[in-house]
């Protein structure tokens, strides 16, 4: 039976889906108006300040959920590109994406964005804000495989940096590149536990050291002011020293998402961030396990290299990738919850929040099934006995009234 499209407005948004080590990536084949730009960096800037509800739409619930990841195939100003891209999650756009490109390189194949494939290896140049990825696909008997890419120059930024964290102390990290920034530091030095301890304990404390490096270490590369930023926190099992033996880690990026691959570009980052403290040698492969699902990359130093004044590596990556589904996205006039939505899961905080009737309700811990969800504008916090209390926006937005909040969910 031929899929029908249900009633609708405006263009569908229509969408591969893969994953690769269990992270999932939706490559967007269709529905996007131009994305203007002479660059791939400047592509960047314009969906994010003009185009950005698109990917609140295909990233949030209903279509996708908090840690939904995205890939926008565009043009590449770069003659030997097969293909641009922009990654996008549930905060914005990041600057590369490893497990991305291992998914989209086989995609590309199986699509036909680069020549005739050939055997044993097909080689696809991805145009990441980064800069530019050569990656090579496993291609036999007209199927596609394995995939392993070269990253972009990759290096230590600093080393041994001690900073503030909040209800932690001083904790000592390293920052390292590899296509974007991320903080290292062992799990152990919060009682934690990569692959055995809670989710939500392990995203607090990578959480709370993404906000404390932010805030207290001033980043920078030598080529664009757009990849100076820290991308998130990557805690790990402590076992850099070159091992046959996998090393487990868990990447939290961007607003508290969690990375169920063993992170391509964190997994760069680290090699790079061995390789300076001369715990492994070049060509030396280790394995690299996620602390979330026990899938596996591996990665490798292969050349010495500069970035600027950093001395650095060029790192290949190696993964497998799988298709999950093909969809077609629609949006109807009448939805309220058209543009997407976002729950977020509460612990514990302290809020003061003014009632219409001008009185003040300080909550010390969430109620049950409390919950906040953020809106295109706004994020509300609604509690069990019915009430609704508007905690941040970006603009004035009318009051939930108490007893009947806004598109209240059970």
């Amino acid at each position: 039976m031929e899929m029908q499209l249900p009633p609708h407005v405006g263009d569908t948004l229509s969408v591969v889906d893969m994953h690769a080590g269990g992270e999932p990536l939706r490559i967007i084949r269709g529905g996007y108006p131009e994305v203007k730009g002479d660059s791939v960096l400047s592509k960047r800037r314009y969906v994010r300040e003009h185009l950005d509800h698109l990917r609140r739409v295909l990233m949030y619930e209903p279509r996708g959920h908090y840690d939904m990841y995205g890939a926008l195939i565009v043009d590449s100003e770069i003659p030997e590109a097969d293909l641009g891209v922009l990654f996008m999650h549930n905060e914005g756009y990041s600057t590369m994406c490893g497990h991305a490109v291992v998914a989209l390189s086989r995609f590309a194949v199986d699509y036909k964005l680069v020549k005739e494939p050939q055997s044993p290896e097909t080689q696809v140049n991805i145009h990441c804000p980064c800069g530019l990825v050569k990656a090579f696909v496993e291609y036999s008997g007209g199927k596609t495989g394995g995939v392993r890419f070269l990253s972009v120059p990759a290096f230590a930024f600093a080393t041994d940096v001690t900073v503030t964290v909040e209800q932690f102390g001083d904790v000592t990290v390293d920052v390292s590149y590899g296509g974007a920034f991320y903080a290292f530091v062992d799990a152990q030095r919060f009682g934690l536990d990569v692959t055995e301890s809670r989710t939500q304990d392990l995203v607090d404390a990578a959480t709370a050291v993404s906000n404390a490096v932010k805030s207290q270490v001033k980043l920078h590369h030598p080529t664009s002011d757009d990849l100076a930023f820290l991308y998130g926190t990557i805690l790990t099992d402590g076992k850099d020293h070159y091992s046959s033996d996998p090393t487990a880690n868990m990447c939290v990026f961007a607003e508290a998402q969690v990375d169920r691959s063993p992170t391509g570009s964190g997994v760069t980052a680290r090699v790079a961030l061995q390789y300076h403290k001369g715990l492994i040698q070049l060509n030396q492969t280790r394995t690299f396990q996620s602390g979330a699902t026990g899938s596996q990359f591996t990665g490798k130093a292969v050349e010495e290299t500069k970035c600027g004044d950093f001395k650095a590596v060029v790192v290949e990556v190696a993964g497998r990738a799988f298709y999950t589904g093909v969809s077609c996205f629609v949006q109807e006039p009448d939805d309220e919850l058209t543009h997407g939505f976002l729950l977020k899961k509460l612990k514990h905080f302290t809020l003061a929040v003014s009632f219409p009737t001008e009185v003040t309700h300080e909550v010390n811990k969430p109620r049950r099934n409390s919950c906040i969800r953020e809106e295109k504008d706004a994020c509300f916090l609604f509690l069990s006995d019915g009430g609704a209390v508007q905690v941040c926006s970006d603009v004035p937005v009318p009051w939930p009234r108490r007893g009947s909040p806004p598109h209240r969910r059970s």
